[in-house]
């Protein structure tokens, strides 16, 4: 696959930028008198070279100036003369996030697949399904259920990617032991959002899966975002499976109305419901929509904003999206594939226990450290909640029951 799809767009000249450069090139214009008062020929082409390299740098230069602001949504384009709510150059960074890649694997280990063998999916393009996360208590949980629903869909690369400085060995050993080929990676938000209320979260994590598919110059398959806290119908894995440009469908459980996803009229989306619109020409979810990468490969400029409340929108925007080009899933959008569950967060609480009843006279020692490690609960010798026992219905220290 050829990298040249994600190269700069080249300026093209039209018929009548070539007219103008004709009438420039026939253009006399005086600059210096001879002796008896004509310009020489020496000095007429280069007056003409300099016009004619300054007309086309500046033509260049507006040209490239106009794509990369229809490309990233900011405007130039006929519809877009309401605001952007601060979505300047700060909000898109180039896609050059801190990405470290922990772990990967390509090897599909699974042998079958709602009850057909792997070889049967072979031709099928292939669903690159990425998902933000972040460390806290529920993230392994969460994860693991997402997992053993990946399970059963077929040809899916699974990007994970974690909002944290180092990789997570715990993690990489769960990714690994599904079978389900899949991509590690760690990518921190940058530090002056994290003081951001609301910090733009997922984000950084969503632009480096971007860059990791830039980079491979994939252009045969489906970019799909799956946070790991929703909940999917496997049908809905067969429905954007078939995305030849951008594929909608409604997502459940979102804001106020319940229900996020487009308007369909005699099989064309031709507007949203949701309960949130604050000027987004595309106000839709995350979950809510897929994209060709043969499709978005066109577009060198494929971003998303540190902009809270904006990212799908201006990503959309960003891949130039046109109204009918959008294809409605899940039976004209009157089926909910997706849902916004959430899981209820709470803060990682910490046993008090003392370290020498931490070691293999029972369970507790090996059990305490894989919750430590996954990242549920934190042990201490002082400080938390003193960890206690019970036996007959009554609680007991638990230095008297491992001793």
């Amino acid at each position: 696959m050829s990298s040249a799809q994600y190269k700069a767009l080249e300026p093209q000249t039209s018929d009548e930028d070539r007219e103008d450069i004709e009438r420039q090139r026939h253009r006399s214009v005086p600059y210096t008198m001879g002796r008896k008062g004509s310009v020489s020929a020496g000095r007429r082409r280069c007056l003409f070279l300099a016009g004619a390299v300054l007309f086309i740098v500046a033509f260049c230069y507006l040209t490239f100036s106009m794509d990369t602001r229809l490309a990233l949504g900011l405007g130039g384009g006929s519809d877009d003369s309401e605001e952007h709510h601060g979505l300047d150059s700060t909000n898109f960074r180039p896609l050059n996030e801190t990405l470290h890649i922990c772990s990967e694997s390509y090897e599909d280990r699974r042998l079958f697949m709602q009850d057909k063998p792997r070889s049967e999916y072979e031709n099928l393009p292939v669903i690159y399904f990425v998902t933000p996360t972040y460390p806290r208590r529920e993230q392994i949980p969460e994860l693991t259920r997402l997992a053993h629903t990946l399970l059963h869909v077929p040809r899916l690369h699974w990007l994970v990617a974690d909002d944290q400085e180092n990789c997570n060995s715990y993690l990489d050993t769960l990714l690994n032991r599904f079978g389900i080929p899949f991509t590690h990676m760690v990518s921190p938000m940058p530090s002056k959002f994290r003081n951001e209320k609301p910090a733009p979260r997922g984000v950084a994590n969503r632009r480096a899966a971007l860059q990791w598919l830039k980079t491979h110059n994939l252009s045969n398959g489906v970019l799909y975002f799956g946070d790991d806290d929703n909940t999917y119908d496997l049908r809905l894995f067969s429905e954007i499976r078939k995305t030849q440009i951008v594929s909608m469908f409604p997502v459940g459980l979102i804001a106020d109305y319940g229900i996020s996803g487009p308007v369909v009229r005699k099989g064309k989306v031709v507007a949203f419901l949701d309960s949130w619109i604050a000027g987004r020409r595309w106000p839709v979810d995350m979950a809510g929509f897929a994209v060709n990468l043969d499709y978005m490969a066109k577009y060198p400029y494929v971003n998303m904003p540190y902009k809270p409340g904006y990212e799908e929108d201006l990503f959309l925007r960003s891949i130039g999206l046109r109204m009918d080009q959008i294809e409605p899933r899940g039976s004209n959008c009157t089926e909910v594939l997706v849902w916004h569950t959430q899981t209820k967060s709470k803060k990682i609480g910490t046993l008090r226990m003392e370290g020498r009843y931490m070691d293999d006279r029972s369970n507790l020692g090996a059990l305490l450290h894989n919750l430590k490690t996954m990242g549920v609960a934190l042990i201490s010798e002082d400080e938390g909640r003193n960890a206690l026992i019970s036996k007959n219905g009554k609680e007991k220290p638990h230095s008297l029951i491992l001793s």
